[in-house]
């Protein structure tokens, strides 16, 4: 990949501002960042998707070859089909780290061990209220439950990331109180930052993270929801903060507004910040083809980096771009070309909102010759059919109005 700027490649062409001395002076990446994988635990907590134990096994073969640090495979507790295919991504050998998520209960990390994970993310409530009004514990309990279970899972060679539920709505000293307790009474090798329902800002954020650290000598993760769409936001904002570590899934699965999406924040990171992470980019389209069709999750064709229509060109005006840039100059068009992400190459599509330049491509391409006048006639046709159909044309379609238009100049169309 030929590279003159940070901002401007063969590849991608982003804001130069993203690179300003003033802003990269403000960013304090961490020397890594690492991508953990939470679509098998927490993307299947998206009401209506269902993961089988074969599903699992292949979309954590495709999380692998996507380049995935960790693995969250499961929680074993939750059904004896999860357990199994657990233990079987474990002996898969897959190359990522293959962690386990269970409560801050003893039996809960008993059951990960069985399932030879290296790692463990325990949950713990952390919000006075939450473990009032919705464990309806006394407070102690939470606190008492995670030094014990912290400590045993220690003892058992797991490694431990330390999640406290609710982490953002809570008053920060308390929870930084229950942390420091729990690190110095049980064991923590990592704290996740959990903003359970998503309800913190990225100024709110970069605070938060600040404020732990003067507290929390311990490697960071990131696990945000979407719920007010500022996930991505947030994690870029905490791993700019130090962050190691991001939690995220495929299509953003996960319970509510769901989790992070991957493919969005993998990329921002590497355009936007010069910060490439590892991940295999061109797996990414590929990958989120298998999520979609396993999970049922219909993905809108709009979506960033993942959607259909991302590289499909309509309008009239982007047409005559595309025609006279597109080949050689592609970011004049796209912010990123198709192939970084393993999307098709572009393709021409016409519907209501082509214009003239649409259609002469589409001429063009089936060798049909035209005058200006009898183009023009075809453009009011496709955008007559498709108001009728409310739809883009298929190629079946635009070839049956053609020859309906222009019936001498397409009579070699098939």
């Amino acid at each position: 990949m030929s590279q003159q700027e940070p901002w401007k490649t063969d590849k991608w062409f982003v804001s130069p501002w993203n690179f300003a001395p003033e802003v990269v002076s403000q960013l304090h990446f961490p020397k890594q960042v690492k991508f953990y994988d939470i679509t098998l635990r927490d993307g299947e907590q998206q009401a209506g998707v269902i993961f089988t134990k074969d599903d699992k096994i292949r979309i954590a073969e495709g999380l692998a070859e996507a380049g995935v640090h960790r693995i969250e495979a499961g929680m074993p507790v939750v059904s004896p089909a999860d357990t199994a295919a657990i233990k079987e991504i474990v002996k898969r050998n897959l190359g990522p780290q293959v962690f386990a998520f269970s409560r801050c209960m003893v039996d809960d990390v008993k059951r990960a061990v069985d399932c030879g994970v290296s790692g463990i993310v325990m949950e713990v409530p952390s919000s006075p209220h939450i473990i009032e009004y919705a464990y309806k514990w006394p407070l102690q309990k939470a606190i008492d439950l995670s030094i014990e279970s912290t400590a045993y899972a220690k003892s058992q060679g797991l490694e431990v990331v330390f999640f406290p539920i609710d982490f953002t709505r809570s008053d920060i000293k308390w929870v930084l109180d229950l942390i420091t307790k729990v690190a110095t009474e049980g064991h923590m090798d990592a704290l996740a930052l959990v903003d359970t329902f998503g309800v913190t800002s990225p100024h709110a954020m970069q605070y938060l993270v600040r404020e732990v650290k003067k507290r929390v000598n311990k490697r960071l993760e990131a696990h945000f929801h979407m719920d007010f769409g500022m996930g991505i936001a947030n994690t870029v904002m905490a791993v700019a903060e130090g962050v190691e570590v991001i939690h995220s899934t495929v299509l953003g699965l996960g319970e509510r507004a769901g989790n992070v999406p991957m493919e969005e924040t993998a990329m921002a990171l590497l355009t936007m910040y010069g910060l490439d992470t590892g991940i295999k980019y061109d797996k990414l389209f590929g990958l989120s083809k298998l999520v979609e069709k396993l999970s049922g999750h219909k993905v809108p064709s709009n979506r960033p980096v993942v959607g259909d229509s991302l590289f499909h060109v309509e309008s009239g005006i982007i047409a005559s771009w595309w025609m006279n840039c597109g080949q050689d100059k592609p970011t004049e068009l796209f912010p990123y070309t198709w192939d970084v992400v393993g999307q098709p190459p572009p393709k021409i599509v016409v519907g209501k909102g082509s214009g003239i330049d649409t259609i002469k491509a589409r001429l063009k391409a089936l060798n049909v010759t035209a005058t200006e006048e009898e183009a023009m006639k075809v453009v009011m046709a496709v955008k007559e059919y498709s108001m009728s159909t409310k739809d883009l044309l298929t190629d079946e379609e635009f070839n049956k109005v053609l020859k309906a238009t222009l019936p001498v100049a397409a009579a070699s169309v098939k």
